[in-house]
Formats: C-alpha cells, structure tokens, sequence
C-alpha cells in the first residue's frame, strides 16, 4: 500500500500504470518524473479515485478485495490507530471541518481544489464504501453514534437551536417537501441517527473510553485557528501558523458559499437545488424557531442544553 507523507516524492508513471491498468483506462502518458505528495493527489484523485471510491464499488467480497490489492484502497471500516473522526450531530460544522482539516493538515489550496478531493482525503463514512491513506492521519466524517472502533474523535458541539434550524432546511432540499418543523422535532422523524440531545448525551458520555476532544461550532467561529490547532495537536501533527490561517480565511463563510456557486459537491445527499451553505449564523434559531417549536425542543433537550452550557 502507498502511505504518502508531507514533503515525499515518487515515480508518478511507475504507480499510476498500476491503477490506469487495474481499471482498463488508457489515460494520459504520464511522464517519467518524481512528484511531490501534493502533486500525485492533485492528478490521481482528480482522475481516478473519486469514481472507484463511491457508493457503486465491487460488489462483491472478490471485487473488492482486487480492488484494495490493486488500487491500495481500503474498506471504510478498516481504521488505523491514528486515524481520528470528525463526528457531531448533522449540521454541527462537520462539512466545514472536512475542508479546513483538508486545508490546514493536508496543505490542499482549498480556492481551487473540487469537493471530490476534500471527500477523498477527509472521507464521509456515510457515503464513501472505500478509502486511500495518503496521509498517516486520516481525518473521516461521521455522524454515527459511539462505536468502539472510533479511538479518536474530535466532536463537533453546536446550539441544538441552530442546528435544527439548519437540519430542517437540509431536510427540505433534500426531500422536496415543507416539513412541518413542531412535527419534525416532537416525533424525530426524519431524523439521522436520533435527536439532538440523544446524540450529544452518547457522546459525551463516551462508553467506549475514546480519546476526545469537543469543539463548539460557535467557539470554531470565532476564532478557528485556535480550534484548529487544539484538533492537530490532538492527532500529534505539525500546527504550522500560516497553513492553520490561511485553511480559516480560505473556508471562511463567505469563501464556502463562493465555492458552492462555483464547483459541484460530489456527495449526492447534498441537495442540488438548494444553498448548503445556508447562514452559518449563531443564533439563528431566534429569528427561525418559532416559540412553540423552541418550546417542545427544550421539553426533551433542555436538561442536555444546560449541560452543554448553552442554558443557564
């Protein structure tokens, strides 16, 4: 398998005739040149991994295990040690935090980079079947409730006002209908993998003994460089200032809804008609949630909000 580190470099037409040859692909000639780490990303992925990593792998246990031979990809189940998982309750900043990990840690100039990339080097557990280390740390995105095989989890906290607000308009989008919100809150229907404060109460609870960290959306906000060094030092990596800065300013709220304008997001369970990248606000429950719906969320979740410290 091909473990990629920062700063390593390799015959790019000795490793791409493998892959080009496993799925029948002509491709380009490529030269007989040493690439760097960054270099080899940018043109294998950009070509090649997005398609094979999909939803619509081998299907069966023979396929893919010639596909991992070949290709140095592995089930999205098979961890390594210090691999760590972006997990929070949807719509709590997990996307964000696939590009400012892929951006900070990975050195991927995020202006220019396509959503198939990001998805391939900070992989969404629920919609990728297959991934590639080419890092020694693998970020990956869940939204999973605690497992014993996370060991290192980053858990993204966020109001559960806001995002329920959010959810309902992800949930919108995506489903083409106007979900009632009183409804959406007091039965839970529609909602993956349970409620707000059910999830938030798993996980800080933390069965499995993981290590964790927990960083707010709303401390991420305000200043994500300080947030992003806590994540790195947690994964044992190298926090270089100007990488950790330029990763913020160049996924900043503005940046992100500039970028959905202009590239297509390859995960299909993002709705295509409708803005992802919403408000980003803090709060926004205020102006959004009415007071019937605040009312019967907080029956349930309040005791978890003050817990969270986001009631007195």
């Amino acid at each position: 398998m091909l473990l990629l580190c920062p700063g390593q470099s390799f015959n790019l037409r000795e490793i791409s005739a493998g892959l080009y040859s496993f799925f029948n692909l002509s491709g380009p000639t490529l030269p007989t040149v040493r690439v760097t780490t960054k270099q080899y990303i940018h043109r294998i992925t950009g070509m090649l991994a997005p398609q094979s990593a999909r939803a619509s792998c081998p299907p069966t246990t023979a396929d893919a295990g010639e596909f991992c031979a070949a290709t140095g990809f592995k089930p999205i189940d098979q961890f390594s040690e210090k691999d760590v998982f972006i997990v929070g309750y949807p719509k709590s900043g997990n996307t964000w935090m696939q590009y400012l990990v892929a951006g900070a840690f990975y050195g991927i100039d995020l202006q220019s980079a396509p959503d198939a990339l990001i998805q391939d080097l900070a992989p969404d557990v629920h919609f990728k079947k297959f991934f590639k280390p080419w890092f020694p740390v693998t970020y990956f995105k869940s939204h999973f409730l605690p497992r014993p095989d996370y060991r290192k989890v980053v858990y993204l906290l966020r109001d559960g006002r806001d995002a329920m607000v959010s959810y309902l308009h992800y949930l919108r989008g995506l489903t083409g209908k106007e979900l009632d919100f009183l409804e959406l809150v007091e039965t839970g229907r529609n909602l993956f993998p349970c409620k707000w404060h059910e999830h938030v109460a798993q996980w800080l609870t933390n069965p499995h003994a993981a290590q964790m960290i927990v960083v707010r959306y709303e401390d991420l906000k305000k200043d994500p460089v300080a947030q992003l060094r806590r994540i790195g030092e947690f994964a044992e990596l190298e926090c270089r200032t100007d990488a950790l800065e330029r990763a913020a300013r160049d996924s900043s709220f503005v940046s992100m809804k500039q970028r959905e304008a202009s590239f297509a997001w390859e995960n299909p369970q993002i709705p295509k008609n409708k803005q992802f990248v919403r408000r980003g606000k803090i709060g926004a429950y205020q102006d959004e949630m009415p007071p019937d719906v605040q009312a019967a969320f907080l029956r349930e979740a309040g005791e978890m909000m003050r817990k969270a410290g986001y009631l007195p």
